[in-house]
């Protein structure tokens, strides 16, 4: 991709106007709008939480009871921008080209559907503008608030200030960010398949191993014939974490572990890598960590203080499986009390076998996070280029993105 810096024939070229010289802006039907007797149909309905930035989310598709008549009124046709009327300040203006993904579909009045004169504006574009830091601004800076809501109505939608530039122009622009949208797609599809996969791959390996034995019947199941049972606190030894407060961080550079992140660094571990921690106290409780250096245990942390001779990795791979969370006791403040799962049964293959277990996760995490890695990558790319494109700053003179393929 070559990019070009805003000259002044290229800004001439961009126009502005608000949003209702361009558009059609229609409100949806109200859920909970009373009805007279007449004979009522069942259709499918788009709610907020329906409509995300660039996709759109069906996985929960409800439906609404409307009369006959009113059908085509609110019906969405292909090409019709949704946009959100508000919620969370996250949800403000989110936007989406609807293209017929359902048949006969309404929205509800909490989402607009924008139908753009399409000799002037792009839906998609227009979609992306409002996506944009120029649409976000515009539409926190109109919006009615609470303190953790916010909504615009339709007056100020009609007013929001396209910016328009010629049609081809508009289409290359989408056509860039459709690019670099499908790529975040791609790897989200891989972090999704890459964690069924694993969780998958936990359930049979410790069930059923890697080496093919047959297996024999034992007080928690069927395992494999040369694995051990043994009770959790034969498994490994668990110690509570050490509290340390924020003002009495020492400067260095020993990573300070606080529940399920890393929460700022001191000069002393209290902890030798590697190292297996799991949340005591709070919501998380009960979720590991793998830790590959020497750090420093907060006292939210339960730590593995003796592996007993079981291989580190293999060890929080266990403990992923066995949902510790389960154990959590309290409603305010969940907490992970020891002796509840102390004596719980597990099955324990040999050290060179855990060794191979521990292999073929960590290959599989291993691709999970490479793709998180190129996902926030590309995302970053997004920001970047409705930033710059939306505002004119930057043109693009070749379509050229082999970085994303």
């Amino acid at each position: 991709m070559r990019i070009q810096t805003e000259d002044a024939e290229h800004q001439a070229r961009w126009i502005e106007k608000p949003l209702d010289q361009c558009a059609l802006i229609q409100t949806g039907v109200s859920k909970g709008r009373k009805m007279s007797p007449e004979t009522l149909i069942s259709v499918p309905y788009l709610r907020v939480a329906n409509v995300q930035d660039g996709y759109l989310d069906l996985s929960e598709i409800k439906e609404i009871h409307v009369r006959p008549q009113d059908v085509p009124r609110y019906a969405l046709q292909s090409g019709d921008v949704l946009l959100t009327e508000g919620g969370d300040f996250d949800k403000l203006g989110r936007g989406f080209v609807w293209n017929g993904e359902l048949p006969e579909c309404i929205h509800q009045n909490h989402v607009f559907a924008v139908r753009v004169d399409q000799s002037q504006l792009d839906p998609h574009f227009f979609a992306y503008q409002a996506q944009s830091p120029h649409g976000k601004q515009y539409f926190l800076s109109v919006a009615h608030k609470t303190t953790n809501l916010a909504c615009i109505n339709t007056t100020k939608l009609k007013a929001f200030p396209v910016r328009i530039p010629p049609l081809p122009e508009q289409k290359e622009i989408v056509h860039i960010l459709s690019t670099v949208q499908r790529a975040i797609k791609a790897q989200e599809q891989i972090i999704k398949t890459t964690t069924e996969l694993k969780r998958a791959l936990m359930q049979k390996l410790f069930s059923e191993g890697l080496r093919g034995e047959p297996q024999k019947e034992t007080e928690i199941g069927l395992v494999p014939e040369s694995w051990g049972i043994v009770p959790f606190d034969k498994f490994v030894t668990l110690q509570r974490g050490y509290d340390l407060r924020k003002q009495d961080f020492r400067s260095g550079s020993v990573p300070v572990i606080g529940a399920t992140q890393l929460i700022g660094y001191h000069d002393t571990a209290n902890v030798k890598a590697p190292g297996v921690t799991v949340v005591r106290s709070g919501t998380s409780a009960g979720k590991p960590l793998f830790i590959s250096e020497d750090f420093w245990a907060h006292n939210v942390l339960l730590y593995v203080k003796d592996f007993q001779g079981n291989i580190p990795r293999f060890v929080y791979y266990k403990i992923l499986a066995l949902n510790l969370a389960q154990y959590r006791q309290g409603v305010a403040v969940p907490t992970l009390n020891r002796n509840t799962f102390s004596a719980i049964k597990l099955a324990l293959p040999s050290t060179s076998e855990q060794h191979d277990i521990a292999d073929a996760l960590d290959a599989v995490v291993n691709r999970m996070e490479v793709a998180k890695r190129e996902k926030f990558q590309k995302q970053d790319l997004l920001r970047t280029l409705l930033c710059e494109l939306m505002s004119a700053k930057i043109r693009v003179c070749t379509i050229n993105l082999p970085v994303l393929q």
